[in-house]
């Protein structure tokens, strides 16, 4: 297991130093620069601020300088944010980030590995085509169209949740971000958790122990769930990559202030740093968490060997 690990941590470096170095072009290339504004500066002031950000060399030298402050573990300042580092930035806004994603992966979870169950036992039924429905109407239907009619909906109409964000420290400030980003992977999880439970309740040991005479219940809970679960687990590290990238759109609608509005501040400002240092934070976490659902399968099922 350890090596196993070792060597799956090895082989992310190279992906990782490829989204750095895609993401370090993509930035530079967009036009203008981190500070143009509707003020005209002198030449002068500008060649002195270009120089003190070291903007003004080449962008090979910049390059390798901004991965020398990766290895210490420096994200650089930010360039819009002046008081502030990259590093403190983040610090302030990944909480109410890592809040919304956790909260919405774990309704995902609870909603979705249920109604597949309550579908794959229904298999035909009239409740199992609702499920189906719906799922595929929660994969279909984008966060852009879904998140508004949310808003009218709960907020405007019912007036049950706030439409955006308060500072007022009410928990229904998170429910909207939440269901919505949970919508979709609910949908995913329901139809893998269906497709797997189908194929797990057709195998001869659960005949076997259905002619035992244990009930439904306990065939699911004791002998198809463990099986059943590791399509769902396989799903979890592109689930949570979705998650994570689907919040930059829904705290930017709901006025939440996580990583998802300063990324956005910073491509629209052209703050090189805080982009990049947002980038490389969240391909990190992702990594991490695709290495960690990896050793959880091994656990849960022991027929997977590391090598």
């Amino acid at each position: 297991m350890l090596r196993y690990t070792l060597l799956r941590i090895v082989g992310a470096i190279p992906t990782l130093l490829l989204v750095i170095a895609l993401a370090f072009l993509m930035v530079h290339a967009a036009p203008g620069g981190p500070f143009d504004d509707e003020r005209a500066l002198s030449p002068e002031i500008e060649a002195n601020i270009a120089a003190a950000y070291h903007l003004d060399e080449p962008l090979p030298k910049q390059f390798v300088r901004y991965m020398g402050g990766l290895l210490r573990g420096d994200l650089g300042p930010s360039y819009r944010y002046l008081d502030y580092t990259v590093s403190e930035l983040i610090a302030i806004g990944f909480p109410y980030s890592m809040r919304i994603g956790a909260a919405a992966m774990a309704l995902a979870l609870l909603i979705g590995v249920g109604a597949g169950t309550v579908a794959a036992l229904r298999q035909g039924a009239l409740l199992d085509r609702i499920v189906m429905g719906f799922s595929m109407i929660g994969i279909s239907i984008p966060v852009f169209v879904v998140a508004p009619v949310l808003v009218l909906l709960l907020a405007v109409k019912l007036h049950w949740l706030p439409a955006g964000w308060t500072e007022t420290g009410d928990l229904r400030r998170y429910l909207l971000p939440v269901i919505k980003l949970a919508l979709p992977q609910i949908s995913y999880i329901a139809r893998l958790t269906r497709a797997s439970r189908i194929d797990e309740l057709s195998r001869d040991f659960i005949r076997t122990a259905y002619a035992q005479g244990l009930g439904t219940a306990t065939v699911v809970r004791v002998h198809a769930l463990k099986p059943a679960m590791l399509p769902v687990l396989s799903y979890m590290g592109p689930a949570i990559a979705a998650v994570l990238t689907g919040s930059v759109v829904v705290e930017e609608i709901f006025g939440i202030p996580g990583l998802g509005q300063y990324f956005i501040g910073g491509a629209l400002n052209r703050d090189y740093t805080l982009v990049l240092g947002i980038v490389v934070f969240y391909a990190t976490l992702i990594i991490a968490l695709n290495l960690l659902v990896d050793i959880l399968y091994g656990v849960i099922d022991p027929r997977v060997r590391y090598r």
